[in-house]
């Protein structure tokens, strides 16, 4: 594999040259009313991830957006790049679960369309599979070595808080299950998204616990972080949110929901 800087050639040759071969990574953003910060971050992205030296596609998961999401980014003219739409505003969860479906490559990339956690880090968890063989490797704020920056106190205090709830009531191992940063083997990716049945804030903690429950092998790789501007969290909405769906796993467990996942 290759490092960076990427090359302009690099880039040109990723952006007008279709695949024709299964894609090494595949990456996957969600975006809802993201018509200001997306291209930047699919800027960022393809300009990092087409200096690594692999066959890689890139797949935009539109949450219903009511604002010009779409339209920008097609207007783009990549011909790796695909845009999942959905006829309406469904949540996060859902938006990340028909990317993640709908991508065909041997290691899937969930990543905000925030760029809160930058691209460049992508090495360190496609090392964690690729290399030492883990299933999912989750990008963390919370594992030593992590870099967290400007972020506000209430969300520190939210996330503190809903951290000590799950490791508490869960114990899956996984100290930060709510960071946009996680990489998936496909056929991972395939089972667990599948499973799926929380479409709002907490569906990262439904996928951590079905991944711990079916005995994959989990990673938590420190990465940086910064608290993105223009962010889309009311924190005590949320909260309450996430208190409803840790009852809801639970339950679900209990109900056998997830017996043939």
């Amino acid at each position: 594999m290759r490092g960076v800087p990427v090359s302009y050639e690099d880039y040109l040759r990723w952006k007008t040259t279709p695949l024709t071969e299964v894609p090494y990574l595949s990456v996957v953003i969600p975006a809802y009313n993201e018509e200001v910060r997306i291209v930047p971050t699919i800027g960022a992205v393809a300009a990092h991830v087409s200096g690594l030296g692999f066959p890689w596609e890139l797949i935009i998961s539109d949450d219903g957006s009511k604002d010009n999401t779409v339209q920008v980014v097609e207007e783009l003219g990549l011909v790796n790049l695909t845009v999942v739409r959905a006829p309406q505003n469904e949540g996060k969860g859902s938006a990340v679960r028909r990317g993640m479906l709908a991508a065909r490559g041997r290691y899937v990339l969930f990543d905000d369309a925030d760029n809160s956690t930058p691209i460049e880090e992508v090495s360190k968890v496609l090392h964690k599979l690729d290399t030492d063989h883990y299933d999912v490797a989750v990008g963390s704020r919370a594992a030593d070595g992590a870099e967290e920056a400007s972020k506000g106190f209430v969300r520190r205090t939210m996330s503190n808080g809903l951290r000590w709830i799950v490791a508490t009531g869960f114990r899956i191992g996984v100290r930060d299950t709510q960071c946009g940063f996680k990489m998936f083997t496909h056929d991972a990716a395939q089972r667990l998204y599948t499973a799926q049945t929380i479409n709002g804030f907490s569906f990262d903690l439904e996928i951590l616990y079905l991944a711990d429950k079916l005995g994959y092998k989990v990673a938590e790789v420190p990465v940086a972080w910064v608290d993105a501007p223009g962010s889309k969290v009311d924190p005590a909405k949320e909260v309450r949110r996430f208190l409803r769906d840790l009852v809801k796993i639970k339950t679900n467990d209990l109900r056998g929901v997830y017996a043939h996942a």
